[in-house]
C-alpha cells in the first residue's frame, strides 16, 4: 500500500511539472488549456503527448538558420535589401493604412519593400506549370526548388526531366523538398537527380529517434527561384493532383492559387531559401551577387509593391498570423478569405466579427468537402460563431478549394502556402506574398467570384437551428483545434 501511495504522490508531482511546463512554455493560453485537460483527463498519454508535440520549439530555437550565424554574411545581405525597402516607404507608392502591416513584417520578419515587380495571377495547376516550365527554360545561372510535396509522377517527372537538361548545360540546381511531405520520393528518383549533378537536401529529415516531434514541424512552403530574379509562390504542389487536365486516376477538381513574380521581391525568397538550404544541406551556400542580381533598370516590369510574410518555428513572432491579423484591421470595405482549412482562433475571429459590425463585406470561401472529419467538425464551430454576426460563408462545390488567399478592399492581395489554422501559425514553415496593387487584387477578387458561382451560400438560419448534438459535437472538437 505504501508503494502504491509513493507512486500516486509522484504522479502527481510529475504532473504538476508537466502542466507547469505547458503554462510557462505554450504562448496561446488555448493552446495551454487544451495541453493541461488532455494531461489531467488522460493520465500518461497525455504527458507523452505534451512531450512529443507540445514544446515550444519558437523558444528553443530548433531551426537555426546556419546563413545568420555568419554575421558580415548577414548584415551584407540585410543592408542591401533594407536600404532599397526604405526608397520605397518614402515613396508614393504604398496607401497610408497599409503603413503600419508593411513597418510590421519589415520589423518582426525582416522581410523588405520591394517595387519593380511584375506579378501574374496563376490559377489552377494548368496555368501554373506551363508559366514554370517556360521560366525553368530560360534559366541561365541557377534554379532553387523547395517543395512541401513532390510526387514522382507525370509532373513531377516534367519538372525533374527539365532540371536535368539545364543542369546538363550548366546551370546550378537546387532540390529541396519536405522529408514527411514528399515522402513517397524513391531513392531513385533523388539519385536520378544527383547523377545530373543537381544537389539535393530533405528538410528535416525524419529519423526515428526524433519522428513525432520532427513530423510535427514541417516545411510547407512551395518556391522556385530562377536566375535570382523570377520566382514562383503560393499554395500548389508537386503533384498530378493539383492539375485537372491530368485527372485520369483522380477526378476530384482541384481550385488553387499560385503567383509568377519577375523583380526584386524574388531576392527574398532566395534569402529564405538560404536560410533552408543551409539548415538542411551538408553545404551551405555563401552570398554571391549572381543570387542576388539588380535588374530594376533593365527589366520592362510593372512596379508592383511585394512584401513577404514568412515564418515557423525558428521565429520570435508568429509573423504571419500577426501579418494577417493587421491586414484584416485595415480593411475599410471588403475581406475576401479562401482556405481549405478555416480555424482562426479567437484573434482572428474577433477581427472578422468587429468587420462585419461595422458594415464591412466579409465572404469566405471554404471547401464543401472536407478531407478531414475532424478539421472540419472544427472548423464548423467558428462558422456557428460568424454566422451569428451575419458573415456571408460559401461552400466550393466544384471540387477541393486548396487556395490560401485573401483580397482587403480591392487594394491588397495575399496569397501563398499559409492556411489560417493554427498549425500554419504556430508549427509550419510558411510564406505569404503581400501585394500591393489594386491591379491584382481586383484579378483576386474576380476569381473569388467566379468561385462563388461554384459556390453554395450557407443559410445562416438553417445551420444555426441544427440539432443540438451536432452544435456540442463540434464544440467539443474545436477544443482540439490547437492540435489539428
Amino acid at each position: 500500500m505504501n508503494w502504491i501511495i509513493i507512486g500516486e504522490i509522484l504522479y502527481i508531482l510529475l504532473m504538476i511539472f508537466v502542466i507547469s511546463r505547458a503554462l510557462y512554455e505554450t504562448r496561446s493560453s488555448t493552446k495551454a488549456l487544451a495541453y493541461i485537460l488532455f494531461i489531467i483527463f488522460v493520465p500518461f498519454i497525455g504527458m507523452i503527448f505534451y512531450f512529443t508535440f507540445g514544446i515550444n520549439y519558437r523558444k528553443r530555437k530548433l531551426y537555426s538558420k546556419k546563413i545568420v550565424k555568419d554575421e558580415p554574411l548577414r548584415a551584407r545581405i540585410r543592408n542591401r535589401m533594407n536600404t532599397y525597402s526604405e526608397q520605397i516607404r518614402k515613396s508614393g507608392l504604398i496607401r497610408e493604412k497599409h503603413r503600419n502591416l508593411i513597418e510590421y513584417i519589415r520589423l518582426a520578419g525582416s522581410s523588405p519593400l520591394t517595387a519593380s515587380n511584375d506579378v501574374k495571377l496563376l490559377i489552377n495547376g494548368e496555368e501554373k506549370f506551363p508559366e514554370l516550365l517556360k521560366a525553368l527554360e530560360s534559366a541561365t545561372s541557377h534554379i532553387h526548388i523547395e517543395y512541401y510535396i513532390y510526387e514522382d509522377d507525370i509532373t513531377g517527372n516534367q519538372i525533374a526531366d527539365m532540371l536535368i537538361k539545364k543542369a546538363k548545360e550548366g546551370v546550378e540546381v537546387r532540390f529541396m523538398y519536405d522529408d514527411f511531405g514528399s515522402h513517397s520520393l524513391r531513392r531513385s528518383f533523388i539519385n536520378r537527380l544527383n547523377e545530373a549533378g543537381i544537389q539535393t537536401a530533405p528538410f528535416y529529415k525524419i529519423k526515428w529517434y526524433a519522428f513525432a516531434n520532427r513530423l510535427n514541424y514541417r516545411n510547407h512552403r512551395k518556391i522556385v527561384i530562377i536566375d535570382g530574379i523570377v520566382s514562383f509562390i503560393g499554395g500548389i504542389n508537386m503533384s498530378d493532383k493539383y492539375r485537372n487536365d491530368l485527372k485520369e486516376k483522380d477526378p476530384l477538381f482541384w481550385r488553387d492559387t499560385h503567383l509568377m513574380i519577375k523583380g526584386q521581391a524574388t531576392a527574398y525568397l532566395q534569402y529564405l531559401f538560404m536560410c533552408d538550404w543551409n539548415f538542411s544541406s551538408a553545404t551551405n551556400m555563401e552570398y554571391s551577387p549572381t543570387y542576388f542580381p539588380d535588374h530594376t533598370e533593365t527589366m520592362d516590369i510593372e512596379n508592383k509593391v511585394v512584401q513577404f510574410a514568412a515564418s515557423g518555428p525558428d521565429s520570435v513572432q508568429p509573423v504571419i498570423f500577426y501579418s494577417l491579423l493587421e491586414a484584416i484591421n485595415s480593411a475599410r470595405q471588403s475581406i475576401y478569405i479562401t482556405s481549405p482549412y478555416f480555424i482562426p482562433g479567437e484573434s482572428l475571429m474577433d477581427a472578422l466579427i468587429i468587420a462585419i459590425q461595422c458594415g464591412l463585406d466579409v465572404k469566405i470561401i471554404i471547401p464543401g468537402v472536407s478531407d478531414s472529419k475532424l478539421v472540419d467538425a472544427a472548423a464548423s464551430a467558428y462558422y456557428t460563431e460568424l454566422l451569428q454576426y451575419g458573415a456571408k460563408i460559401y461552400k466550393y462545390n466544384k471540387g477541393f478549394v486548396h487556395a490560401k488567399t485573401m483580397v482587403i478592399d480591392n487594394v491588397l492581395a495575399v496569397v501563398g502556402s499559409a492556411n489560417m489554422d493554427y498549425r500554419s501559425f504556430d508549427l509550419n514553415f510558411e510564406v505569404n506574398a503581400m501585394v500591393y496593387s489594386e491591379t491584382l487584387a481586383q484579378q483576386l477578387t474576380s476569381a473569388f467570384e467566379d468561385d462563388l458561382k461554384e459556390s453554395e451560400l450557407i443559410d445562416g438560419e438553417m445551420w444555426l437551428n441544427r440539432p443540438t448534438y451536432i452544435h456540442l459535437w463540434e464544440k467539443t472538437v474545436r477544443l482540439l483545434s490547437p492540435f489539428l
